[in-house]
Formats: C-alpha cells, sequence, structure tokens
C-alpha cells in the first residue's frame, strides 16, 4: 500500500495501488509472458507484461506502455477482461493491487528484455510454467482466458468473482 497525506496535511492514509497488464496472443495461440528481473518482488518469475500505473496516465496508456517497456513490443488494446480487485489476491504479499487485465493484440516492435524483465517468451496453453513460477495470480488469469475462448461466458470481473 501508498500512504498519502491529503489536504489537511494531517491524515495518511494507507491506499491501494492501481495495476495493469495485457495479455498477449499470437497467431500460433500462444501467451506472451516476461520473466520479472531478480532485484524485483517476486523476482524470476514470470508474469504477463504490466506494472503501476502512472500519475497522469490512463488504464490503456499505461497497459501499452508496460507491454512496451517490458517487452519491447508495441500493441493494441482489444478489450477489458477483467478488474481483479480483491484484497486477498494470492502471491500479493502487503500489497493489495487493484489490477485492470486488457486483451491486446501486437502491432509492432521487436522482442527485447529490460532492467525489470529478463526473458519475453511465448507459451501454449499446454505449456504454461506452474503456478509457482508465477508471480501473482496471472497463471490462473490467463487460464481462465484460454476457457472463455474455448466456451465463452459471462466474465466475473471482479476478485471475488461477481458477475455484473
Amino acid at each position: 500500500m501508498i500512504t498519502c497525506t491529503f489536504e489537511d496535511g494531517k491524515k495518511i492514509v494507507p491506499l491501494r495501488h492501481v495495476t495493469v497488464g495485457t495479455i498477449i496472443l499470437n497467431e500460433k495461440n500462444k501467451v506472451l509472458l516476461v520473466k520479472r528481473a531478480p532485484g524485483l518482488m517476486r523476482g524470476n518469475k514470470y508474469t504477463i507484461p504490466g506494472g503501476f500505473l502512472d500519475r497522469d496516465e490512463d488504464l490503456v496508456d499505461g497497459a501499452l506502455r508496460e507491454l512496451r517497456e517490458e517487452s519491447g513490443l508495441n500493441g493494441e488494446i482489444l478489450f477489458l477482461f477483467k478488474i481483479n480487485d480483491n484484497p486477498n489476491r494470492p502471491r500479493e504479499e502487503a500489497r493489495q493491487n487493484v489490477d485492470f487485465i486488457f486483451i491486446g493484440k501486437i502491432i509492432g516492435g521487436k522482442e527485447k528484455i529490460s532492467n525489470e524483465t529478463t526473458e519475453v517468451k511465448w507459451f501454449s496453453e499446454k505449456d504454461l510454467p506452474g503456478k509457482n513460477d508465477f508471480a501473482f495470480d496471472h497463471r490462473e488469469i490467463i487460464e481462465m482466458y484460454f476457457k472463455y475462448l474455448k466456451k465463452p461466458f459471462k466474465i466475473p470481473f471482479f476478485g471475488s468473482n461477481k458477475i455484473i
């Protein structure tokens, strides 16, 4: 959580972070994953490209910036897939991020690692790394998307699996 001081200068309140991520499938139905650098929280683990929303940035711009920064690839957002507001998300430690997950496609760029990543790799559904090889709950979200592709269903947007 972050701590903010409000206008009265006296109240310090813990707030939740906003994060964004994008699930990208290529023409072979493989999903793009990046491996987090060792110095980062949950380092050496796979995740979809994503991260914290910057100040003065909207959700789509943030998701596309994170994709570009972490993978070297330029994308286009197709639609919002899930809003994960579960305050007890697995593998989040003391943080309580509110995560906006988009579905997108690659429109350019060249794969490259960054100071936040050590690997950019495409995985088929059957070859996804194991649950313990993932940072956060992104494996479960990717599995949900593969199920949705096979048989579309009303998507539970929120972490509590509420349908809206």
